[in-house]
């Protein structure tokens, strides 16, 4: 195979000979990229047209009493006291995040002392960062990531999601769509790029369609920390260290968030040893198959060496808790169970107690970019919808457990 100098080829084989043109791998896909992203804002536009907004559903009274912390009964007596929304035509009522907002601030309102209910950081509890990796795809991270920010804001706490992984599946979810809604300098990339180009985080930071949840979307731009930080080490400027970027960015606005969840690139570079040495917490995702845990192995054994280099550099690793979920987990499926139980005999308690289960409902859901609390309960039968919610309320149930014994909470 030979190239001409227009960057095709001419193709001789044996006695064959053919002036059939190919195109070159590069032209391949740019036009294949190209296309792929029309198809993919037709499918938006189609999905979600420009005049539309993203939503989160409304709530039965058990799901917003949940939300709220008290008891079904309890919510049913304040209602009847003239707060919350009037009942539907049928006499049932069903509540929005604002209606749930709004409870929480009567509660506490009618309450002595600290508040219980709008349940913000208090005076010397740290902001909490968690970092939610693995550098094997389809583990269920930017799934667990969604849901988790979406449960703790729902759930009354101030929460920063931040996209770092350049194929920005959080971001798509949470409605910015990468092609179209972010713009240069627009990525955490504009906060801690070395150049005059850099931005202040508040420039960045998006509010979403989930009161108490921001956000800062991703997309390819953040690649370009992965090629300017070793041209930065080799010039040692007088700017900080890589590994310590996303942190400082982060201190300018600590006030603002009780709680950061950072959805980590699926690979080790610096974007996402940065977010390590910025972390208070750690959540490893991981899939129960051979493979999968083979695959973690070897990327424990090189976090470990690389956080190694960098203490040596100055940089802190400590951190509050580091925990394993087990995801897209099929109970009945033995050789799952099996490598579960295995994880379990070796890692103790850091593996969680719950686990995040495969579900239909969980995928389908994804596909029209929705996570569970915003898709229509109607599209599945009950029964997978209530056991894929209630798998996500356990699992975030208790990682918010873990945060407020951080804080010293009960």
């Amino acid at each position: 195979i030979s190239a001409d100098y227009e960057g095709k080829f001419l193709v001789n084989a044996n006695h064959i000979e053919s002036d059939a043109i190919v195109p070159t791998l590069r032209s391949q896909i740019m036009t294949d990229a190209s296309e792929l992203s029309r198809q993919l804002r037709a499918h938006q536009q189609r999905t979600f047209p420009p005049t539309s907004q993203k939503t989160i559903r409304l709530f039965t009274p058990a799901e917003a009493a949940d939300f709220i912390g008290i008891h079904e009964g309890y919510l049913r007596q304040i209602v009847a006291e003239g707060h919350g929304p009037a009942p539907l035509s049928n006499g049932r009522r069903l509540y929005s995040v604002t209606d749930i907002e709004n409870l929480r601030r009567v509660l506490d309102e009618g309450g002595k002392g600290t508040p219980k209910y709008v349940r913000h950081r208090r005076a010397g509890e740290k902001l909490q960062i968690i970092s939610v990796m693995n550098f094997k795809g389809g583990s269920g991270k930017t799934t667990t990531s969604a849901h988790l920010a979406q449960y703790l804001a729902l759930r009354g706490y101030r929460v920063l999601a931040i996209d770092l992984d350049p194929q920005a599946s959080l971001s798509a979810l949470f409605g910015h769509q990468p092609e179209l809604d972010v713009g240069e300098g627009d990525t955490i990339y504009g906060a801690i790029r070395y150049d005059e180009g850099r931005r202040h985080i508040t420039e960045i930071v998006r509010e979403t369609y989930t009161p108490g949840l921001h956000c800062v979307p991703g997309n390819l731009e953040l690649m370009e920390f992965e090629h300017t930080t070793p041209k930065a080490l080799a010039e040692r400027t007088d700017s900080s260290m890589f590994f310590s970027r996303i942190g400082e960015s982060l201190a300018d606005i600590e006030s603002a968030y009780d709680i950061v969840i950072i959805d980590c690139p699926p690979q080790l570079g610096f974007l996402t040893l940065s977010a390590l040495c910025a972390a208070t917490a750690v959540l490893i995702t991981v899939h129960p198959q051979m493979l999968d845990v083979m695959s973690m192995s070897q990327f424990l054994t090189m976090t470990g060496d690389l956080l190694s280099v960098v203490e040596n550099a100055g940089a802190s690793t400590d951190y509050d808790w580091m925990r394993y979920l087990v995801t897209r987990y099929e109970p009945h499926d033995g050789p799952q169970s099996q490598m579960a139980g295995f994880m379990r005999s070796i890692f103790g308690q850091r593996v969680l107690e719950h686990s995040m289960l495969k579900s239909t409902a969980i995928s389908d859901a994804g596909l029209t970019k929705q996570t569970l609390y915003e898709v229509d309960k109607s599209a599945f039968t009950r029964g997978t919808y209530d056991r894929a919610l209630e798998s996500l309320t356990q699992v975030n149930g208790e990682i918010e457990g873990l945060i407020r014994s951080t804080w010293g909470r009960k």
